[in-house]
């Protein structure tokens, strides 16, 4: 890495950094219940606390910006891992359906343990990255094998077979979610449009095992994604078991995913945006592309999030929705450049 190219990653991290700090402060001192600044920093360095401003923050408000954060940072690479392995500047999680089938396997598990399952139950909050990672793989699974044509990967099918999955598995969500009970139901026509209202430090302990162990893989093999743009014959002689190392990448990237689905449903189109934003700052490596594109996500969601419970105030829309008003003219965007 020479020293304008450092110094270019440097400068777009810092950005991007004091722009989700500036999100996350008026996100955490708006509401339906106001805060000051003052009373927002006291409560935070322990300064003369007040019980209700505790809750307010460490009970509702902060939990929500981490797991936004999170969330936003695992679907950015993930989104980046999935468009560098199949090549496709269109691949999303949210658009090639792993959403929607790690969604399925979440909605499964409610399905199964209605009445059951809780904010506060440690067992359903540990369980669900686990169903949707399995939900995941299965979609992803259907997914390549249709998509998949005389030894490699067709990205016209890729796209079309991951829209067809994507729709059949949301519509065995809503089937199953109309089967519960009203409370349940609720819950899951809710949750499934991407939400993170009822965010709490237990997902956040259900999240970060899969980020520490995750992320590290991604970013120690994030120079295999630079060679994929290869033909693939030229990356197998330089001595590269490809399918080993694609399936390594795809799996953690699903992984990323289906945690990310357990906490806060079905947000798409952050895989999509924040990896060509990101390769427009720092460039094509992704050494340098999986961090910002992460830090990109966490923003688009944090910023999606604090819309989301303030413009409709006292309405609350799922951030699911304002991040597709967002996404879906980027898609077309993207969709005609292409074509161009």
């Amino acid at each position: 890495m020479d020293k304008n190219t450092r110094w270019r990653f440097t400068l777009t991290m810092t950005i991007i950094s004091c722009l989700i700090v500036v999100t996350s402060y008026f996100s955490l001192i708006s509401g339906t219940f106001d805060m000051t600044v003052k009373a927002v920093l006291q409560t935070l360095f322990r300064v003369n606390p007040v019980p209700d401003f505790d809750l307010v923050i460490f009970d509702f408000r902060l939990p929500r910006i981490v797991i936004a954060g999170l969330v936003g940072v695992s679907l950015g690479i993930a989104g980046t891992v999935i468009q560098g392995v199949t090549k496709n500047g269109l691949a999303d999680s949210g658009i090639l359906g792993i959403n929607a089938g790690a969604g399925t396997a979440i909605v499964i598990f409610m399905f199964f343990y209605q009445g059951q399952t809780s904010s506060s139950d440690w067992f359903s909050i540990m369980s669900l990255p686990l169903f949707g990672l399995f939900g995941g793989l299965l979609a992803a699974l259907v997914i390549f094998l249709f998509a998949w044509k005389n030894g490699t990967l067709d990205m016209g099918r890729l796209l079309l077979t991951g829209i067809a999955i994507g729709s059949a598995f949301g519509a065995l969500s809503l089937y199953l979610s109309l089967k519960m009970k009203s409370t349940d139901f609720e819950m899951a026509t809710v949750w499934l449009s991407g939400t993170i209202y009822d965010a709490n430090w237990k997902y956040i302990a259900s999240m970060l095992p899969w980020m520490l162990i995750l992320i590290p893989i991604i970013k120690k093999k994030a120079y295999l994604l630079d060679l994929y743009q290869l033909e693939e014959s030229s990356v197998k002689s330089l001595g590269i078991s490809v399918e080993k190392e694609t399936v390594i990448l795809l799996l953690c990237s699903i992984g990323l995913v289906g945690a990310s689905v357990s906490v806060s449903g079905n947000i798409g189109f952050v895989g999509l945006m924040a990896p060509h934003i990101a390769k427009h700052l720092v460039g094509i490596h992704h050494n340098q592309v999986i961090p910002v594109s992460g830090a990109i996500g966490a923003l688009l969601v944090i910023a999606s999030d604090f819309i989301a419970k303030t413009v409709f105030a006292p309405a609350e829309l799922p951030v699911g929705i304002v991040i597709s008003i967002i996404g879906v003219p980027y898609f077309l965007y993207l969709l005609i450049k292409a074509k161009a």
